[in-house]
């Protein structure tokens, strides 16, 4: 049965998990912040659903990231930085690059700031709306795992590797479109498989060139090597795969090059003896002072005015409405002020398994 529960108790619950497995108490304020900003949003894929197989068991289980992070500057040259994370908590990494980045920003109109040997860090529009409400303009990307295919090709090459974009506007929601480069990625089928849901067709390829759908098949293919996500545009040409193929492809390359890291299938975490090691993963972030080109309330009016007359455009037969970037996560978040977080069977036994392992205090409305 699917339960709620109010945002503040599902954050005061995953700050007492991070807090369990040795994250220190402002690091683990930062990491359930951004959790939670992904269930306020309506993106179930990266909240709470994430916490125990992305962050807690590879802490605890998998000892493959430190709870503890140490954000090392190891380039400084005004406008820009290279940050090393040494495998700390990715969200905690993240911030501190995105505020780097707007201080910059704020003294000579751009800023600039990449991470290397770092992990996940949460939903990628978080950093980018740091800027935002900054008036700034903020961009972020993370390269991540092999999970897509490249046009043409069967073997999982590329991460999901998010490219997004946030902008300043007139209106309750900023503009953020905060959606990976892959028709579906990897934490939409978690959920799908914690659902018991098939995967829709034509979104993974498997080696033999065919789709596949079955969704707990699929992460355990994408882990060994026999499926591969489509980019966005899907398998081949024809519906434009290459465009996905490519945007993947330059944030695998603003997140590895500029800070010397890892990349492509370097990003698993099996070492050369197929013992476990961290993912090594890299991150950029930039931050544009709109100050610098116009009047931030001018901008934010005319960002606002070319959103509203997409929405406004002629409607297609059947369509009630024409949403723009974030709006929609917008509409969630107020949907769910009153009902909280949608748990699942799946996601209330890793909640108790969390709970009882650690020790804490906590008795949940499912139970």
């Amino acid at each position: 049965m699917l339960y709620h529960i109010p945002f503040e108790e599902m954050e005061r619950f995953m700050i007492d998990v991070f807090k369990g497995i040795g994250v220190p108490e402002q690091d683990a304020r930062t990491c359930a912040d951004v959790l939670i900003a992904s269930d306020k949003r309506g993106i179930d894929s990266h909240g709470i659903g994430r916490l125990k197989p992305i962050y807690y068991d590879r802490i605890v289980h998998q000892k493959i990231q430190h709870p503890e992070t140490r954000v090392e500057v190891v380039r400084d040259h005004l406008s820009t930085a290279v940050v090393d994370g040494h495998h700390g908590m990715g969200m905690v990494v993240a911030k501190r690059c995105m505020e780097m980045a707007i201080e910059k920003a704020g003294k000579y109109g751009m800023g600039m700031v990449v991470a290397r040997n770092s992990t996940h860090y949460g939903i990628a529009g978080y950093y980018p709306l740091m800027a935002t409400a900054k008036d700034m303009i903020g961009i972020s990307g993370t390269n991540a795992r092999p999970s897509i295919a490249p046009t043409f090709g069967v073997e999982n090459m590329l991460g999901t590797n998010p490219l997004v974009f946030g902008f300043p506007t007139d209106e309750p929601f900023d503009f953020v479109n905060d959606y990976a480069t892959p028709v579906i990625q990897r934490g939409k089928i978690e959920q799908y498989a914690r659902e018991g849901r098939d995967c829709p067709e034509g979104l993974i390829i498997g080696r033999d060139g065919q789709t596949k759908t079955d969704s707990k098949q699929i992460l355990d293919d994408l882990v060994n090597g026999e499926a591969a996500l489509a980019p966005i545009g899907g398998i081949g040409e024809v519906t434009g795969g290459y465009k996905g193929y490519g945007f993947a492809t330059v944030t695998e390359i603003l997140s590895a090059a500029l800070q010397q890291g890892a990349f492509l299938q370097q990003l698993t975490n099996r070492g050369a003896e197929g013992n476990l090691k961290p993912y090594e993963l890299g991150h950029f972030f930039i931050a544009i002072d709109v100050k610098c080109f116009c009047e931030p309330a001018d901008f934010r009016k005319r960002t606002g005015d070319i959103l509203r007359a997409l929405r406004n455009s002629e409607k297609a037969p059947g369509a009630e409405r024409i949403y723009t970037c974030g709006e929609k996560e917008y509409l969630a978040g107020i949907a769910r002020a009153d009902s909280g977080v949608p748990v699942n069977e799946a996601l209330q036994k890793d909640m108790i398994t969390m709970r009882n392992e650690l020790g804490l205090d906590y008795r949940f409305d499912f139970e």
